[in-house]
């Protein structure tokens, strides 16, 4: 794990304009100024939280993974008195820049009707209904002879 210079809140206070945006979140101080223009949220989310500890926002908003990695890419310290979990799985080199025109998706199947329902679904009305014609043709039959 890389060594990270030591900042206190006052300090990361004074980067909250436009152009020296820094924020703090689960102790880490990130410098995400070059990353407004890029934050899928808009750089009115940063910049309000700029020179703040953002920590409860953020997980209020529900980033996912792929978003904690981006953390490691713009930290430039940590927040005195914090202690940073282990991040030696993830590695900041290995972060790509997101394809602007690849979207992606998954799909959750949670159907739990059986399969032999389908069957029965479309059997059971044919059925009933060559039972009632039977029926029908049967009494028909027998109360004209």
């Amino acid at each position: 794990m890389a060594e990270y210079k030591v900042f206190t809140l006052s300090q990361v206070a004074q980067h909250k304009s436009k152009k020296d945006c820094w924020i703090v979140i689960d102790g880490r101080v990130l410098n995400v100024t070059k990353f407004q223009e890029e934050h899928p949220g808009g750089e009115e989310a940063l910049i309000e939280w700029a020179g703040k500890d953002a920590t409860q926002a953020f997980k209020d908003i529900g980033h996912s993974k792929s978003a904690q990695k981006w953390l490691l890419k713009y930290q430039v310290g940590v927040l005195q008195g914090y202690t940073t979990k282990n991040d030696a799985d993830v590695q900041v080199a290995s972060i790509e820049e997101p394809k602007k025109n690849e979207m992606s998706a998954f799909v959750i199947k949670d159907d739990h009707t059986p399969k032999y329902a389908a069957l029965v679904e479309f059997f059971l009305p044919l059925l009933v209904g060559g039972s009632y014609l039977a029926y029908r043709c049967l009494t028909a039959d027998s109360s004209m002879v």
